[in-house]
């Protein structure tokens, strides 16, 4: 659909060859578009170049099994910056988000559980089946968390203040130190405003992600609350067995609020005669999440972005003097542009792999940029399972015999983490060389609130399965076997929840380390860290991966020591999920030296 624009490949080579582009972007996911939108809305000559036959990146929904619709890797609105949806226009291009009526279920082996929503009487009454005491504690701790997450929304949507490289006029010089001086200033008002007990708290979690133990009293609040939360934090990383989720500050303040959803870093605006305006939770999308990248491609392409599929990118085109000039397709076809920004892993962008290249010729880059690059974490050790079911899974803590939906059922479900020593033995059987013997596991069933993915009366269930190693010791993911055994493993967990689960399951699509790789483009199987990869935020989001070290030191700010070629993706500040802060950011940068350059 996207080449609707060119009658044949032909007239589609010739449009590409026969104009210089102000900007092309590599990688039709959705921080790619949100690039190319704002670039098109600032008056620039924009392409984007998919590799793949569909757009959307990681949030993409496809029809795998009929009737189905997954969002085959991301599978909630949670992360996408309120500014993206309100400056592209998002809901007018079709984005209709889908509120949930309770945020998250917890069922535990013993037939206990724990539902929290939006309702604080009803979320003080669950936590209050276990510790009266914790209940009351509850709401301090939520409004200390939202204090924390005002000053991210500032950071998530401002560029990095990285030192300018190479030859610069005072003028260039000022200007700069200008803006660090502003960008700093306002960061201290947001630091100041916290006051000092807020700050040391601010602080101490930004350390110590277990510090939240400390209001619960109970074991069990511990285990299921606690648990569960630290589940959400580490999302996607391989962590060790006694660090299982202590340097994962980016992604834990961005899933934070797992426990009750209240306050959330995406602030979603809802029907403005809904007195639930502004509110701040996790959202399912009607059509999955490839109606997101869709909305954003329609706001691209209204702009006059051009987007293409089927369009691959071998190498990206450097002239006699050291800067961008476009990039070679993997057909032969040369297209020049002024600006490039790459969609793509940092890793896939600069680095030399095995017989293939990176999209940049080694030569041009600075020893010391490539080997930060090479030695980047991406470590990983997602498995995401999409799934087709006859029925609705019944939970055999919740006692109901009905099979209408239920507000558990529209929540996202814990499976298999209970306790902080479950996730710690499913993370020894990784580092072991092996996939978890039970898996941790965040189960949604997106067609309990959109009827348009499923046929009547079945349903789609999305699982986010960890932790599996890129090359286990002991199989293949190549193998049909060995893949069908770590999925019965999964469903078969479920099964001690939720009985006849594995019984109603139609079909599956199975998504190891090595096919989100393969797939989606996603860096795995590096030579220094072949345990676990394919990792979904385009690298680590451990602190030390962050803000100014984000990709790597010294090149924070989108720009690239190739003059002319930027980063867009989840490899740049502020990281990964559909958040498109990264996407924007770029642009506005890419904009800046446009204008620079124009003068």
């Amino acid at each position: 659909m996207w080449r609707r624009s060119f009658s044949n490949g032909v007239s589609l080579t010739r449009t590409l060859k026969d104009k210089k582009w102000d900007a092309l972007v590599i990688g039709g996911g959705h921080n790619g578009l949100i690039a190319a939108a704002y670039l098109a809305r600032g008056g620039l000559s924009v392409a984007v170049l998919e590799r793949r036959h569909v757009i959307g990146g990681a949030a993409v929904t496809e029809e795998l099994i009929p009737g189905f619709k997954f969002s085959r890797c991301s599978y909630l609105q949670s992360l996408l910056r309120p500014s993206v949806i309100r400056e592209l226009e998002l809901k007018k291009h079709g984005l209709k988000l889908l509120k949930p009526i309770a945020t998250s279920f917890t069922p535990c082996l013993d037939g206990l559980y724990l539902l929290l929503g939006f309702d604080d009487q009803q979320n003080n009454s669950e936590i209050s089946k276990f510790s009266k005491r914790d209940a009351d504690t509850y709401p301090r701790y939520e409004n200390e968390l939202s204090k924390f997450c005002k000053i991210m929304d500032f950071l998530l949507d401002s560029p990095p203040p990285e030192a300018l490289h190479g030859d610069l006029s005072f003028h260039d010089l000022l200007r700069d130190k200008m803006q660090k001086s502003v960008f700093w200033a306002r960061c201290l008002r947001h630091v100041l405003s916290l006051g000092q007990k807020d700050l040391v708290f601010s602080v101490n979690l930004s350390q110590n992600p277990e510090s939240g133990v400390v209001w619960c009293s109970t074991e069990l609040i511990v285990h299921c609350s606690i648990g569960t939360l630290n589940y959400s934090r580490q999302v996607s990383m391989h962590p060790g067995v006694d660090t299982c989720c202590c340097i994962m500050l980016w992604v834990k303040l961005m899933v934070i609020v797992t426990f009750g959803r209240k306050y959330f870093i995406c602030e979603v605006d809802v029907n403005r005669n809904d007195a639930t305006v502004n509110c701040k939770i996790v959202r399912h999308v009607e059509g999955g999440m490839g109606s997101v990248s869709l909305a954003i491609s329609k706001a691209a392409t209204k702009a006059g972005a051009h987007i293409l599929v089927n369009t691959e990118v071998s190498q990206i085109m450097i002239g006699d003097s050291g800067e961008v000039d476009g990039v070679l397709l993997v057909d032969g076809t040369r297209v020049h542009s002024s600006f490039v920004l790459s969609n793509a892993t940092p890793y896939k962008t600069f680095m030399v792999r095995s017989v293939l290249l990176g999209l940049v010729p080694r030569d041009v880059l600075p020893d010391d940029f490539l080997r930060a690059i090479k030695y980047s974490d991406y470590h990983s050790g997602v498995t995401k399972i999409n799934v087709a079911v006859d029925k609705l899974p019944q939970f055999h803590c919740c006692k109901s015999s009905q099979l209408e939906v239920g507000p558990h059922h529209t929540a996202t479900v814990h499976i298999g983490c209970e306790s902080m020593e479950e996730i710690g033995s499913a993370c020894q059987d990784a580092w072991n060389g092996l996939p978890s013997r039970r898996p941790v596991m965040e189960m949604t069933i997106p067609s309990s609130l959109d009827k348009t993915i499923s046929p009547p009366g079945k349903h789609v269930v999305s699982l986010f399965t960890q932790y599996t190693p890129y090359k286990p010791s002991d199989g293949s993911w190549e193998d049909p076997t060995y893949r069908e055994s770590y999925a019965q493993k999964c469903f078969s967990l479920i099964d001690e929840y939720a009985p006849g689960f594995s019984s109603s399951v139609i079909g599956y699509d199975l998504l190891t380390p090595p096919d989100l790789e393969r797939e989606f483009g996603l860096t795995g199987n590096l030579t220094s860290q072949p345990e676990t990869c394919g990792n979904i935020f385009h690298g680590a989001m451990g602190l030390d991966s962050l803000f100014l070290m984000r990709p790597v030191k010294g090149w924070s700010g989108y720009r690239t020591p190739v003059r002319g070629l930027y980063l867009c993706g989840s490899g740049s500040h502020p990281g990964g999920g559909v958040m498109g802060a990264p996407g924007r950011n770029a642009a506005h940068v890419v904009l800046q030296d446009f204008k620079k350059q124009s003068r």
